[in-house]
């Protein structure tokens, strides 16, 4: 036992609760990974967008990896938005208010969509209106990103933001020294704080991003089969 175990006597059961909220956090972010590429993939394919796919990089710290999501993220959303904008300056007004009309047939909006697309990519896919319905005429997606931007920028910047992605599969040992050599010693208590903080309103928001995106890409493997 340390010293410090000795003065701090909570120290081991806050050291084994630091590498639970982490690995929690980053279980979370793959998540988030994993659900991103997938969206990007499905807008490339059939929207013609051009977004560089994403990986962890598990050699990164936490922030590292927080950049990479929201750039991606950052580019999703002008995406919408740009589809958003050609959808309005085609069509005429009155369509253009059916695709936001919630009670208006889905697949009136898909076919209004999907000619839209035809003439901007010259040969659309015939997924690619039900994508655009999906992305613009629900805010979902947009609302679940702009979260958890605000989100990744906030645990980014915080005090997990130096500790390294690529602890997992250590020692129990050699995590802890991998976490704490980001901080002092004297920092447990604040870290599994912000660990607590962070999680549950991250957890939360995820959940909601990855709900909306499933629903797209289940959407689009419906349709291929």
């Amino acid at each position: 036992m340390t010293l410090s175990d000795l003065l701090y006597p909570d120290n081991p059961k806050r050291r084994q609760e630091v590498i639970r909220l982490h690995q929690e956090l980053l279980d979370c972010m793959l998540v988030n990974f994993h659900a991103t590429d997938e969206l990007i993939a499905v807008l490339n394919a059939h929207l013609g967008c051009t977004i560089a796919q994403i990986k962890m990089e598990k050699g990164g710290t936490i922030k590292e990896n927080c950049d990479i999501i929201i750039q991606a993220m950052s580019e999703i959303q002008r995406e919408v938005w740009k589809i958003d904008k050609e959808m309005k300056e085609m069509l005429e007004p009155v369509l253009y208010q059916k695709l936001y009309d919630i009670k208006e047939p889905e697949v009136e909006k898909i076919a209004i969509a999907h000619k839209v697309f035809s003439i901007v990519l010259g040969e659309a896919t015939s997924i690619a209106g039900m994508v655009a319905v999906k992305l613009i005429g629900s805010n979902i997606i947009i609302v679940a990103v702009n979260k958890l931007v605000t989100l990744l920028a906030q645990i980014g910047a915080s005090v997990l933001g130096g500790i390294g992605i690529a602890i997992l599969g250590l020692g129990i040992d050699m995590v802890l020294q991998a976490i704490l050599g980001a901080v002092e010693r004297e920092q447990l208590l604040a870290i599994v704080k912000s660990y607590e903080e962070h999680l549950a309103e991250f957890k939360a928001a995820s959940e909601k991003y990855q709900h909306a995106i499933t629903e797209i890409t289940s959407m689009v493997k419906c349709k291929i089969k």
